[in-house]
């Protein structure tokens, strides 16, 4: 079986340690490890596999060693710089920054979803929303079966979604402190408000998953609208979907195609008080659904309440797992 060598690029930041963790809990056949980091955090030591490794700063030299795949973590700016850096040298990045997402050169992702569209990578392959990607693999699904005419986002997003300093605003804000990184308190409070407002009154967070849902799904003429909210939780995304399809259906039958998909575990039974929950998904790979029903106001309307751990399949997972398709379809060298 062949090996790869992989680097891991803000391998000390929520991210980068969870994909760390990520790869050594699936087994990914790493042959060496690169972790790079800024110059801050440059020197650190990190475990992986039961070896100790020295965090090395990430550089425009990084990438001329023999690496097969980057998996990057370590922000837009970041990304833009030295991507294609990397990729100029022949390494495979996957990106989990917002910097390639709408490139039309660039693949984005979810393998359950549009496993194929890896084929056309150019050395970049973006990773896609975390709120965007829970979403899509039991989409996809009911898009193929019933053709969806149009969408509408509700979320409801953890605060690790912004990384420490979300975190760090709400144990601090449960504590009395004073909010520092969001714009009012978080604790005990919801924000609609996730990312920058542009013109038209939407959030860019917003943005990202109408216009990543159609580039995912290859389907542009979707109506799709969105709200995105940070509330109180520290890990997982919850996702209040309402869908119009272009067919009938039969809730049943809808149901059992859920059940069958890869990657998806329903919990829908109300009468005992089983639905997908944040707290219940957390450290779980695969997207929860659940709150299974018929919207009556309007004709092939349905309800959906979808959650996932957004640190896992919402970031490091889905980019580990990118890396496995890579991997299957015989698209890294390896050694």
């Amino acid at each position: 079986m062949k090996r790869y060598n992989v680097a891991v690029v803000g391998a000390t930041g929520m991210v980068g340690r969870k994909m760390l963790e990520v790869l050594e809990e699936r087994n990914f056949p790493v042959e060496n490890l690169y972790p790079m980091a800024s110059a801050r955090s440059a020197g650190d030591k990190i475990t992986f596999m039961g070896k100790e490794y020295t965090v090395e700063e990430l550089n425009e030299n990084s990438f001329d060693k023999d690496i097969d795949v980057a998996l990057f973590s370590a922000g837009g700016s970041t990304s833009e710089k030295f991507s294609p850096i990397a990729a100029r040298n022949g390494v495979i990045v996957i990106d989990n920054s917002s910097a390639f997402r709408m490139d039309k050169n660039v693949p984005l992702i979810v393998p359950e979803v549009n496993p194929d569209d890896v084929q056309w990578h150019k050395n970049i392959i973006a990773n896609p929303n975390c709120s965007t990607i829970q979403a899509m693999v039991p989409l996809k699904v009911l898009h193929d079966a019933y053709k969806i005419k149009r969408i509408i986002y509700s979320t409801y997003q953890a605060v690790s979604g912004s990384g420490v300093r979300g975190s760090q605003d709400l144990e601090e804000g449960i504590s009395g402190q004073e909010n520092k990184f969001y714009p009012h308190p978080i604790a005990f409070n919801v924000l609609p408000h996730i990312d920058v407002f542009t013109e038209n009154g939407y959030t860019k967070e917003e943005i990202k998953m109408i216009e990543e849902t159609k580039k995912i799904l290859h389907d542009d003429n979707l109506r799709i609208t969105a709200t995105t909210v940070r509330v109180p939780v520290y890990y997982g995304h919850s996702e209040s979907v309402n869908i119009e399809f272009e067919r009938d259906f039969n809730l049943e039958e809808l149901i059992k195609l859920l059940e069958i998909s890869p990657g998806i575990v329903v919990q829908n039974n109300v009468s005992q008080n089983n639905y997908p929950t944040a707290v219940g998904v957390a450290g779980k790979d695969e997207v929860y659904v659940g709150r299974i029903r018929r919207d009556e106001s309007i004709e092939n309307g349905i309800n959906l309440w979808i959650v996932a751990d957004n640190i896992r399949k919402g970031a490091a997972t889905n980019t580990v797992q990118i890396a496995e398709l890579l991997m299957n379809k015989k698209l890294i060298k390896g050694v």
